[in-house]
């Protein structure tokens, strides 16, 4: 590789890496070359970038990168290392996982999750797990509703008990000046008779 082209390189690495959130590096060696591009396949289904780089060009991008000091991952990049780029942060570790299952790689090199660095496959059911900004979103947005929801469910059936409530109560309440009426006209009849 040139000169030129190492610098070409590492500008489209920086490029991959300029706004990145969520960043994996792993360890695709011994896929061949149907599963390689099988596993490409499927992280283009779940929009994770992945470019297979050389680790000395990675580390020189990462070094360029102003914001994040990317050092913590520079031990693990031995090998064969292909970058991962997604949006969600437990994309890439849960398209590694599901890949296993089958495979023995790809293993899991380091990350950088949610400004938290991850490095060593052990990791990977840990990151897996985390959840995505718009999974907490929507469980914050759950649990706020959720009282709303009773509150508003309270108020609409509240309406209807005062009704049955109080159709309940008007029959006794009309009984009683009705029993009281043949009463009441009897104590003025003998009011009157008595003058």
């Amino acid at each position: 590789m040139t000169k030129d082209q190492k610098v070409v390189a590492i500008q489209e690495i920086k490029d991959l890496l300029q706004d990145a959130k969520v960043v994996y590096v792993a360890d695709l060696e011994g896929l061949n070359a149907g599963k390689s591009s099988d596993f490409r396949r499927q992280a283009f289904k779940q929009n994770i970038k992945v470019k297979v780089v050389k680790n000395t060009l990675l580390q020189k991008a990462m070094e360029q990168i102003e914001g994040v000091d990317y050092s913590e991952m520079f031990p693990s990049f031995k090998g064969n290392s292909a970058l991962m780029i997604a949006e969600t942060a437990n994309a890439p570790a849960k398209l590694i996982q599901g890949f296993r299952k089958k495979e023995e790689k790809p293993a899991l090199k380091s990350a950088f999750v949610q400004e938290t660095f991850y490095v060593g496959d052990n990791n990977l059911d840990m990151l897996a797990n985390i959840k995505s900004r718009e999974e907490m979103i929507g469980e914050i947005i759950g649990l706020l509703q959720s009282p709303i929801q009773r509150v508003v469910s309270a108020l609409q059936n509240k309406p209807e008990t005062v009704e049955a409530k109080a159709e309940e109560a008007a029959p006794a309440v009309e009984e009683t000046p009705a029993a009281e009426a043949p009463e009441a006209a009897a104590d003025s009849t003998e009011e009157t008779s008595a003058e």
